[in-house]
């Protein structure tokens, strides 16, 4: 047993320092953290459903408008 020990035991303990440097593992905090981290630069950089929404609905309404415009000038113009 004292012998497995001797042979492993450097291995095993370089395998750890490795993951451990590395932060192979995170615990639940830092993955907790980093999921805040991730929704903060979601709702700077995108726009949400809802906005994006009403943004194309204004756009659909401004689009009534104008052409509505354009045939009043139309309609004056033939006139």
């Amino acid at each position: 047993m004292e012998q497995i020990i001797l042979q492993w035991g450097p291995l095993v303990l370089v395998v750890v320092m490795f993951i451990v440097q590395n932060h192979i593992f995170v615990t639940p905090v830092e993955l907790e953290k980093k999921h805040r981290e991730i929704l903060k630069d979601v709702e700077r950089k995108y726009v949400s459903i809802y906005s994006f929404n009403s943004l194309k609905d204004q756009f659909s309404e401004i689009k009534t408008v104008v052409n509505k415009i354009y045939d009043l000038l139309i309609k004056k113009e033939e006139e």
